[in-house]
């Protein structure tokens, strides 16, 4: 699994209703609290929750798809599990809590 990026609207929607697990990361390239935490979240997904995709969106560089999914600070990440948002984190983000709930459906759908 590697890093993809998306830039418009149209492939966020299609991205997040065409996958059972999806885990979309909004920050910039000059956050460094974004800096610090994608790769630890990206870890997470590849060690417990290889079935959830990976996607990153710069904020400055899309910011009508930050817009239309409602997220105003960095970093955010949405986790979607069958095209419906169950789990919206901003700013301070703990690896145990998100691996908590992330889990929780994760079993529930792929175990």
């Amino acid at each position: 699994m590697e890093i993809q990026q998306i830039s418009s609207i149209e492939s966020a929607k299609a991205t997040v209703n065409n996958n059972t697990g999806v885990l979309l990361f909004f920050s910039t390239t000059k956050c460094s609290l974004g800096e610090a935490l994608e790769p630890k979240v990206y870890k997470l997904l590849q060690e417990k929750f290889p079935k959830i995709s990976f996607y990153f969106i710069d904020i400055n560089f899309s910011p009508d798809v930050a817009a239309h999914f409602n997220v105003f600070v960095e970093p955010t990440l949405l986790v979607y599990f069958e095209g419906k948002e169950t789990i919206r984190k901003s700013r301070t983000i703990g690896i145990d809590e998100l691996s908590e709930k992330i889990s929780r459906i994760y079993s529930i759908l792929f175990n």
